[in-house]
């Protein structure tokens, strides 16, 4: 089974030893993505774009991500960012989990992973 790393050139991949996203077994595994912004929503669109080139450069896109995980310092602030999710995956939404934790620098306020199957 062939392995392949796609890597964005975010800080964190040198720091942490890690890449965006994993091609592996018919499957994209991509990181736990953070985006830039203000506020929860503005970072939320902004880590799903980071996430879409990924999928891109994987050759899927949302239609095709099967899990998701959504992770809040604060989870009051996980609703505002529903609109965006559901315009994200539309008709094709994923298996999804929301957890409540600390994510790696306080001014970042929703952390979003995903697993794709690559299409056919």
């Amino acid at each position: 089974m062939s392995i392949r790393r796609i890597h964005s050139g975010g800080a964190f991949e040198a720091k942490i030893g890690y890449c965006r996203a994993v091609v592996a077994g018919g499957f994209v595994h991509v990181a736990g993505t953070v985006g830039q912004g203000d506020d929860v929503v503005s970072q939320c669109e902004s880590a799903l774009d980071i996430i879409g080139q990924a999928l891109r450069e994987a050759g899927a896109g949302f239609a095709d991500v099967v899990r998701v995980t959504y992770m809040l310092p604060d989870r009051a602030e996980f609703e505002p960012c529903w609109p965006v999710l559901a315009k994200t995956f539309g008709a094709t939404p994923p298996a999804a989990t929301m957890i409540e934790c600390g994510l790696i620098d306080p001014k970042y306020r929703i952390e979003i992973e995903v697993t794709a199957l690559l299409p056919d």
